[in-house]
């Protein structure tokens, strides 16, 4: 068992399935020949061009609520150890593991990509989710300001869209956010797994704190912007039980919305995930997994429609009642999300100018 560098949630880079040869750790009768890691080491962020010639990318899941995402990056800084994203990395020939927290690839091009989409006469205006497989406003969005700009896109051509972020970085996006929202152009959803610190900073080493996650949510309710609490993922065993006290803080600081996802542990996500809790909970790690499986018909994952987000079995739908009795209580989701699509134009020359 190593410890993993230093701000990050995993040491392992598990192999990728899709490659042949893979590198791992030494063999027990030379170990001994090389030097221990250093555990107060860092492992730097290294961050690649994405030429990618289109952003939008559609989906047919009968689960989510929008057709269309986009993704300003690919892997995610935040380097949450449970995130069902990670396996995609590996169709780039990185890791799910470190390498998917350490080597981010950059969409620079995104906000004229964006545009260019909704120049298309084939598009429909329609809410787009910002983001669906990493965070837009991970560190490196405060430097770049690639989610900013593509925001700016959506209010030239007032196309609605969903966010959803761990981030308190997007307060500083609240001017554009007041705009969009004055048209009914946009709901913003804060992630928030536990409202421990000491466990968030373990699980989510780059995310903004749980603090800075409810100031997110007051500040965004106090600016007139539409937000949401999504507790993600629960957890049996670990997180479930602050359910009401997360969702009573959320709802304090202006969460008008709450919703919620189970845990899935697809490919090497597992083995990160297994490793981090035997590392940092040695005492729960089984009791936990115990629980994952009971809400996976004994896997530890599940891509089937209409289970993956929620679960099955006894726990998972005491977990789920437990969820909408709170809300209830709350007055929680009283109100359907309906955003704008009639306000959607396309700008000529002389209209960007002066806007």
């Amino acid at each position: 068992m190593t410890i993993p560098p230093t701000g990050r949630s995993t040491s392992l880079n598990p192999g990728n399935r899709f490659e042949a040869l893979h590198i791992g750790p030494a063999p027990d009768d030379i170990a001994g020949y090389f030097e221990p890691p250093d555990a107060d080491r860092r492992e730097p962020t290294i961050f690649f061009r994405d030429r990618s010639l289109s952003i939008l990318s559609k989906n047919d899941s009968p689960d989510l609520g929008f057709a269309y995402s986009m993704n300003p990056y690919r892997g995610c800084e935040h380097g949450c150890v449970y995130c069902y994203a990670r396996p995609s990395h590996e169709y780039l020939g990185f890791s799910s593991g470190l390498d998917f927290e350490t080597k981010i690839l950059v969409k620079y091009d995104a906000p004229d990509l964006l545009a260019q989409a909704f120049d298309k006469t084939s598009w429909q205006p329609q809410v787009v989710a910002l983001s669906g497989n990493t965070d837009c406003y991970q560190p490196v969005e405060r430097t770049l300001g690639i989610t900013r700009k593509c925001l700016e896109v959506f209010l030239r051509y007032r196309n609605p869209v969903g966010i959803i972020t761990k981030n308190a970085l997007i307060q500083r996006d609240i001017d554009i956010l007041s705009r969009l929202s004055e048209l009914n152009l946009v709901f913003v959803s804060v992630s928030i797994t536990t409202i421990r610190q000491e466990l968030a900073r373990s699980m989510e080493p780059r995310t903004a704190s749980v603090r800075k996650r409810f100031e997110t949510i007051h500040r965004l309710h106090e600016a007139g912007v539409p937000v949401g609490v999504n507790i993600a993922p629960i957890i049996p065993g670990l997180n479930d039980e602050e359910i009401p006290a997360l969702l009573t803080e959320a709802a304090r600081c202006g969460a008008s919305r709450a919703s919620h996802t189970m845990i899935r542990l697809p490919y090497a996500v597992k083995d990160l995930f297994i490793e981090w809790l035997q590392r940092t909970l040695p005492d729960r790690s089984g009791k936990i997994v115990a629980r994952i499986r009971s809400i996976r018909g004994g896997g530890l994952s599940s891509s089937e429609y209409g289970k993956r987000m929620t679960g099955e079995g006894e726990i998972a739908e005491a977990i789920s009642r437990l969820f909408r009795m709170t809300c209830t209580r709350l007055g929680l989701n009283t109100s359907r999300v309906a955003l704008a699509t009639t306000h959607f134009r396309r700008p000529g020359p002389e209209q960007l100018r002066f806007l």
